[in-house]
């Protein structure tokens, strides 16, 4: 049995060409549901149907797991299955007549475009490191990229002159973005008189943002210079890296752009997920509808 894992795990490499996370997290999932069937003596997978399966899932939900986390397993599970079947180590696929459990939209935070503004106009910009995360700031809510995205940036992702930015997002795919005039500026002046300055112990670094030291910056450093910014600026609002990008694509829409769009910036390989932005839309303009309208 643990050959087929391994045997599907390979096909996700080489076929389906997913990142490693992805991998790692399907990795974790099969291990998981392989340990509960050699729990209960199973030892083949044509010995897997239904009530198995379903027997598992109720033991991750007695086991408190999310319901999102089931929601990711049951997903994990019909694709290994459907891969089994395909491959012919099964002849049926119990995965066939098993919903998902339905999983609680909760809604992204996001900042009014008032806060962003007042965000990003924090970073002292007569200081070096203050040039340095003006121009972050600008990119990552002109763009709605994710941190990973935003640190893996090269000085050769950069095409200024044509107004776009290239980045390698989820699964390995490449996407170009346009870069609006404030960020590009920003870029500029951080090319300019900032990053000599950061890499002088290290010419050769090609990372487009990088630390004080003058080496590609980290998750965890994007992370506390953004909480430093927040609060100084006084935002009270729980903000994230991610909160700019949810930011990016919640005005967009609220300011007439269709979501094929959106989802092709914000590199959604599914619609569906660049949908939850329309909720954020309209859940605004129901708040807007209640405080303003004199007989809401």
């Amino acid at each position: 049995m643990e050959d087929q894992i391994k045997d599907y795990l390979q096909y996700l490499t080489i076929e389906r060409g997913l990142s490693l996370n992805t991998r790692v997290s399907y990795q974790r999932d099969l291990q998981h549901y392989y340990q509960f069937l050699q729990d209960r003596n199973i030892s083949t997978w044509s010995a897997v149907d239904r009530f198995v399966v379903l027997d598992f899932l109720q033991k991750l939900k007695e086991d408190g797991l999310a319901a999102a986390s089931i929601t990711r397993m049951v997903s994990t599970l019909r694709r290994f299955h459907q891969f089994l079947r395909q491959e012919r180590f099964v002849d049926h696929d119990p995965m066939q007549h098993i919903d998902s459990p339905k999983k609680n939209q909760k809604l992204p935070n996001t900042l009014s475009i008032e806060e962003v503004e007042r965000l990003i106009e924090t970073p002292d910009t007569t200081k070096t490191l203050g040039i340095r995360d003006r121009a972050i700031l600008e990119v990552m809510y002109a763009t709605g990229l994710r941190v990973s995205e935003l640190i893996g940036l090269r000085l050769g992702n950069l095409h200024l002159a044509m107004g776009l930015i290239q980045t390698i997002g989820k699964g390995d795919k490449e996407r170009i973005i346009p870069l609006g005039d404030y960020a590009i500026h920003w870029v500029e002046r951080y090319l300019q008189e900032s990053r000599p300055l950061l890499t002088k112990k290290h010419p050769d670094e090609t990372f487009l943002f990088v630390n004080s030291h003058g080496t590609g910056l980290s998750r965890q450093g994007i992370w506390k210079n953004l909480k430093a910014l927040v609060r100084e600026a006084g935002i009270t609002k729980t903000v994230t890296p991610h909160t700019l990008r949810h930011s990016f694509a919640t005005h967009l829409l609220e300011n007439g752009a269709d979501l094929r769009t959106v989802q092709e910036l914000l590199g959604h390989a599914d619609i569906s997920t660049t949908q939850i932005y329309t909720h954020i839309t309209k859940k605004r303009m129901t708040d807007v509808y209640k405080e303003y309208f004199p007989r809401a």
